[in-house]
Formats: structure tokens, sequence, C-alpha cells
């Protein structure tokens, strides 16, 4: 299976100038775990997760002073909507985090979590169980 499979299309996009608060309450109502950082005037893309909002948080800084921009995850890696989940799930072995901006000639199309490449993982195994008893059956 490949990241365009499991990622999410619908990505919540804020701007570097959102403080920590507004970006929690916007990820908090969607559900999700993280929220990309569009900077036009930087011309950058970053993203902004819940472990970076703790890490503000646990340092006891203001959460409605705080900007986003200021606390964008360091060294974001990026991925295409043809890596294979296990690329995407090596990527963020190796970064330790768990999101990953997807990008298609320069622009952002989707969002891939750990969570999207369990889901997927665990679909293709009940897939691959079924068509095995399946097999068994007529065989």
């Amino acid at each position: 299976m490949l990241v365009r499979d499991g990622m999410s299309t619908v990505v919540l996009t804020i701007g570097p100038t959102h403080t920590l608060r507004d970006a929690a309450r916007l990820m908090a109502a969607r559900q999700i775990g993280a929220a990309v950082v569009i900077d036009p005037d930087a011309g950058g893309i970053g993203i902004l997760t819940e472990r970076d909002i703790l890490n503000s948080l646990g340092a006891a800084e203001d959460p409605d002073r705080e900007i986003a921009g200021d606390h964008l995850t360091s060294n974001v890696v990026f991925a295409t909507p043809r890596w294979s989940l296990a690329e995407a799930a090596a990527a963020m072995d190796r970064g330790s985090f768990r999101h990953l901006i997807v990008v298609d000639r320069h622009e952002v199309v989707g969002i891939i979590s750990v969570r999207d490449i369990v889901r997927c993982t665990l679909r293709e195994q009940e897939r691959a169980a079924r068509l095995k008893a399946a097999a068994e059956l007529v065989g």
C-alpha cells in the first residue's frame, strides 16, 4: 500500500501567528494530533504537533502568548503520495515523530500519521486472512 491510500486529504492548516491555545482548540475539535503551518511570507511549510504544545506547556509558557511559528517541529520530513507505507513508517521511526506532511509538486496534498499506517496495515492483514480462508474453503 502507498501513502496516498492511507493519508488524510483534509488537512488543518494554520498560520505561524496562531496562538498555541488556538491551535490546540482547532486540533481538539477535529480530533487530530497535528496542524500544518504555512507561512506565506517565509515561503515555508512546517508542522505543529501535540508534543510541541505539551513541551511549551511543560516549560510553563503561556499558550495565549506563544505562537505556532515559534514551536514548530524541527527537521520536518515530507512524504510523497507514492511512498510505500513502509517507507513512511521507517521515516517516522528514524525521526521519532508520528506525522508526515504529504506533498506533491511542492503542494500539501495530505498528512499521514502512525494511526493511519496502523489502520491500513490492519485492513490489509484482515483482507489477506479473508482471502486465505476463502482459498482454503475452495481448495
